[in-house]
């Protein structure tokens, strides 16, 4: 037989398609091509495939050698199609029974030695494979990522010789073992460690009740980036389905998933250098960025005016959508990105503007640039915008007359979590215009006295949804079915002070 089809998969964003390699071995000067779009890297296993093939203790065929990787306009990267392609060599050639080819999927890296190495977007593959009914052969450095799939049936090996003594019925290989899911509780700072800022604290608890994004802003050292770090803290654990979607992000990106921490919602705090394709996406092809990432958990982006501006902006989008389309010349990508955003920055550069221990060093000019970089549009599609005073000594040396530790915040979250999904099957910061009239309906009295203060502050109708869906939240967690007067006044104080970051105290 000079003819082999060996299956694999490519990865194309989210997906990992299918790719049948056709290996075929014909008459003529020797030659080894590979043909169907295929990178630099994939180019490359030519050596890759011919060394492992010869120190796995086979015959390379000294033949006129073609691998078609199908479909031809499918781009084809990494190293994942080494072992399919040492396999259909080998079965072509008649040194490897191919009885299993058409019931199996292969992938994998090769070492020079015939040793498998592990590959970036295991678990798509794995996927993809168990929908297929497919048994799958893939490297044992990939066994945690694809042990994630219940039901698929498959088998990590070590070697080229390890796989080729299994398809020759010569050697045994030990099946996947799948791991049970359980959530496990996050080990991470408390809210208890935090002195006084009990007001920030209680917008911390809000942000998180509602998924709503929200800004800190003070003077250096006041607490901001202790009280973002505690935010994932206070959310409950992602559901299966959820926690799916993200590790499918993380393995594409080549971060590892973890059975222990696969419910556990993600942190994501990128520094203040990135770039915009490190925060929204990019690359040839296009990879998920920082806000796919933190797919159902938290992006924080502490020191907010240090980014550079068109890096900010390139949120403003996925902020509403959800989601980031990243187009090229000839296809495009579609990463989610529905994550709460969280952000924290000095009110000047010099950081003292609002502090009452030092005095302010910017000049009105130094200051109007530095407020500038964060357009009106970003900042409105920001909730809560909450000041995060000097701490007193007497509240750093006294005790906390508010004691709040994260298991009681968490479970208080969780409460409201279970109101918002029982009442809407989302978190209020998800509502849309249609759903915020039904879910967030105002008594007259309320109505009014609402309208008076749009007047007054001239706010946007992007603002008065999400004023309303903050106030929604706030009557959530003190249990109340309808949104009262005192409700609205503190989400108006929050969006009062992001008019006033905007324009500058």
């Amino acid at each position: 037989m000079s003819l082999a089809i060996v299956h694999t998969r490519a990865q194309t964003g989210l997906q990992a398609e299918h790719v049948s390699v056709e290996v075929h071995l014909s008459n003529g000067l020797p030659n080894f091509t590979i043909v169907g779009l295929p990178e630099t890297v994939v180019k490359e296993s030519r050596d890759r495939v011919r060394s492992a093939i010869l120190n796995s203790q086979f015959s390379f065929p000294i033949r006129r050698i073609t691998v078609n990787l199908a479909p031809a306009d499918l781009p084809k990267e990494g190293g994942r199609f080494d072992l399919p392609i040492a396999i259909g060599i080998l079965v072509a050639s008649g040194q490897v029974n191919g009885a299993m080819l058409d019931q199996s999927e292969f992938v994998g890296e090769l070492a020079l030695t015939g040793e498998l190495r592990g590959i970036k977007g295991m678990l798509p593959v794995a996927i993809g494979a168990h929908q297929n009914q497919k048994v799958l052969f893939f490297p044992q450095d990939n066994q945690t990522e694809a042990a994630l799939i219940e039901g698929l049936i498959a088998y990590p090996a070590l070697s080229l010789l390890e796989v080729t003594g299994y398809l020759n019925g010569e050697q045994r290989l030990s099946p996947l073992i799948h791991h049970k899911i359980t959530p496990l509780e996050r080990e991470g700072p408390d809210l208890l460690d935090i002195k006084g800022q009990y007001h920030a604290k209680e917008a911390l608890i809000t942000a998180a009740a509602g998924g709503h994004n929200l800004l800190m802003v003070g003077p250096p050292g006041t607490g901001k980036t202790m009280l973002a770090s505690r935010l994932s803290g206070l959310l409950p654990p992602m559901s299966e389905s959820e926690a799916l979607e993200r590790a499918v992000i993380a393995s594409i990106k080549g971060i590892p998933v973890q059975a222990g921490t696969f419910l556990q919602r993600p942190f994501r705090q990128p520094h203040h250098t990135s770039s915009a394709p490190a925060i929204v996406g990019g690359g040839a092809p296009p990879k998920p960025g920082e806000i796919s990432l933190a797919h159902h958990g938290v992006l924080f982006l502490d020191e907010l005016p240090e980014f550079d501006r068109k890096v900010l902006e390139v949120l403003r989008e996925p902020l509403e959508s959800k989601q980031v389309t990243l187009a090229r010349a000839s296809y495009q990508v579609t990463y989610p990105a529905n994550f709460q955003w969280i952000a924290a920055m000095n009110p000047c550069p010099c950081g003292y503007l609002t502090s009452q221990k030092q005095s302010c060093r910017c000049s009105p000019s130094v200051l109007m640039r530095y407020q500038q970089k964060l357009s009106g549009p970003l900042m409105d599609r920001i909730d809560m915008h909450v000041d995060v005073p000097d701490l007193p000594i007497e509240d750093l040396i006294g005790q906390d007359p508010h004691p709040m530790t994260t298991l009681q915040a968490k479970e208080e979250v969780r409460k409201a979590w279970e109101v918002q999904l029982g009442r809407q099957g989302k978190l209020n910061a998800l509502l849309q215009s249609k759903e915020v009239e039904v879910h967030c309906a105002l008594s007259p009295e309320t109505r009014h006295f609402l309208q008076r203060a749009m007047e007054k502050l001239n706010m946007s109708a992007r603002s008065y949804h999400r004023l309303l869906k903050l106030a929604r939240t706030l009557a959530d967690r003190e249990e109340h079915e309808g949104i009262e007067i005192a409700h609205v006044t503190q989400a108006l104080m929050w969006r009062r002070l992001a008019q006033s970051n905007v324009k500058g105290k």
